[in-house]
């Protein structure tokens, strides 16, 4: 038995409408919002008392998301590296193929998102950047070169 498919990645965000603009300037669709609580929540996360908001975001050809969750109860935590480097272990990067990297890029500037280093080619295959979204995710963005 193998896997299907990867579904999503998901993200805990303490603004959530902002981080929903973040990935609907990114080029991604609201799939749909919902309030997330009640004993099966309590027992998928295994924390009782737990209330939150949730965002789907999907990909335009369907494949992919990212589920965008606002934590109400109990509190979010801040992770001691919120602002981890490229190289700390563990989750780091989400990335993006897109089709326009320049035109990505401006419209995420307009949220206020900086790059974290340079635009630059990656040998025949890729234009390649690094952002910051939401909560310090690190999302990369890969331009194909023809």
């Amino acid at each position: 038995m193998t896997i299907q498919r990867m579904d999503h990645v998901s993200v805990v965000v303490g603004d959530l409408p902002a981080a929903v603009a973040f990935f609907t300037a990114l080029g991604m669709e609201l799939e749909g919002q919902a309030p997330a609580e009640g004993p099966e929540v309590d027992r998928l996360v295994g924390i009782d008392g737990v209330r939150a908001d949730i965002a789907m975001m999907r990909t335009p050809d369907g494949h992919g998301g990212v589920e965008l969750t606002r934590y109400h109860a109990p509190p979010a935590t801040a992770p001691e590296q919120a602002a981890a480097p490229v190289t700390a272990p563990g989750l780091r990067t989400v990335m993006f193929a897109v089709d326009d990297l320049d035109d990505t890029l401006a419209r995420l500037l307009d949220h206020g998102v900086r790059p974290v280093g340079d635009v630059v080619r990656y040998g025949d295959a890729y234009r390649l950047v690094y952002v910051r979204g939401p909560e310090n995710v690190l999302v990369a963005l890969a331009e194909p070169i023809s």
